[in-house]
């Protein structure tokens, strides 16, 4: 099996590291593991020790009984320097749980620990998992820094929704779970640690790709909104996989507390009106639409000025308006040659069934359908089930392509082979 090197930083989320430990472990892969002085404060050596079967490192300047070797592997006769041997031995190097410091270390280049100067050192693949409150990896520096390092290759394993370590706090940063971590090694191990695609899969390349994504909110009050459930990562991972292929991406993102993948433009909005406005100035433009966005089906007909305050009424009665249909007004004005893919989000065993309508209805190619009735994929989840339904040719017949339960850049390529394939036979 394979060798992972695990830094670990200081954070709360450094017991679920731990958990990694035991897994990996326990699916024969070899661990070893260096510490922040800092992780310290909430999870020892010891433990680490005990799980991987070898030596915890926290200083360079200590020296490795194991003398840079993994558990499956025989030491060295001379000392070498443990920066340099633990990652020349390691198939990848993670991160878990990476804080906000640590991530502005890397981005900056610093080597002022046994962590960082291993990341510098580093020829395998570096995949880093963020953990921190939601502030922080919100905050515009920590989001610049994951852009810089994702543009050196280094692979980014998004954190999750949800509480925080602080009391009462909730919100993005969530160190992702110890399965997503050690599934993020194998891909990284597989991969070879590539980001970018190889030359001969630029299948993309010189193709204009408009992705929206996250889910839109409208406003009731100034502080009160009502909205659609999204993450954001399915079409974050679709405009990352574009890319990759050579595309030319705008994402147009709703409310999305995610890094941007490196090589796209990013447009940020809010409610529906301002999708809509910023998907017609680029719709023009595009070959390829990929509208993967929840937009709100209604909207307030009358925002309030200010605050509502509850002891000032006993019961609010909220008017509701539809919204513009997004895709099916942009389908009204499409050229020849472009590719409209949408997505319809259906509940229980009629889903598909339920979504075949709205493919033609909306004059598009092809049609995105997941269930949200399934609480293992959707939504906040890093893995997704879909059915692609397409209507190639004349149009005439409806084909169904089934892309079973997969990490969300999986499905994202699934979706654009089929774009692809209608581009090809169109």
């Amino acid at each position: 099996m394979s060798r992972i090197l695990l830094g670990v930083s200081g954070g709360i989320a450094a017991y679920k590291a731990l958990e990694l430990v035991r897994l990996a472990t326990g699916a024969g892969h070899s661990v070893r593991v260096v510490q922040t002085p800092a992780s310290r404060r909430f999870v020892g050596e010891a433990s680490f020790a005990a799980l991987s079967g070898a030596p915890v490192l926290v200083s360079e300047f200590e020296r490795d009984p194991a003398r840079g070797a993994f558990p499956d592997q025989e030491p060295p006769t001379h000392e070498p320097l443990s920066h340099l041997e633990l990652v020349a031995n390691a198939d990848v190097f993670l991160i878990a749980p990476a804080s906000a410091n640590t991530i502005a270390k890397l981005a900056a280049g610093l080597a002022d620990n046994l962590l960082t100067s291993c990341a510098l050192a580093a020829s395998c693949p570096l995949v880093i998992a963020p953990a921190m409150n939601n502030r922080m990896y919100e905050h515009p520096a920590t989001a610049a820094n994951l852009r810089t390092l994702a543009g050196r290759g280094v692979q980014i394993v998004e954190p999750g929704v949800g509480r925080l370590a602080s009391k009462g706090e909730q919100g993005v940063g969530r160190l992702a779970e110890p399965e997503r971590l050690l599934e993020a090694c194998v891909e990284a191990i597989t991969a070879g640690g590539r980001l970018p695609a190889p030359a001969a899969a630029q299948s993309l390349e010189g193709v204009r790709v408009l992705v929206t994504a996250g889910g839109t909110r409208e406003a009731i009050d100034s502080v009160r909104y009502i909205g659609n459930s999204s993450s954001g990562r399915m079409g974050f991972a679709l405009a990352e996989v574009a890319h990759e292929r050579g595309a030319q991406v705008t994402l147009v993102a709703a409310n999305v507390a995610l890094a941007t993948p490196a090589g796209v433009e990013r447009r940020d909005v809010t409610s529906a009106a301002e999708l809509e406005r910023a998907c017609e100035e680029a719709f023009a433009d595009c070959d390829v639409l990929l509208m993967a966005a929840a937009v709100a089906d209604f909207t307030p007909a009358q925002v309030e000025n200010g605050k509502i305050k509850k002891e000032q009424r006993e019961r609010l009665e909220i008017v509701l308006e539809p919204t513009a249909d997004v895709l099916r007004g942009l389908s009204a004005h499409r050229h020849a040659g472009q590719t409209l893919v949408g997505f319809a989000a259906e509940h229980g065993a009629d889903a598909v069934q339920g979504a075949s309508g709205k493919l033609l209805a909306k004059d598009l190619d092809a049609l995105v359908v997941n269930d949200i009735s399934r609480e293992d994929i959707g939504f906040d989840s890093d893995a997704n089930e879909v059915t692609i339904l397409s209507a190639p040719g004349d149009r005439s017949q409806i084909e169904r392509h089934h892309v079973p339960r997969a990490s969300k850049a999986e499905v994202a390529a699934a979706i654009l082979d089929t774009v692809e394939g209608l581009r090809g036979s169109g």
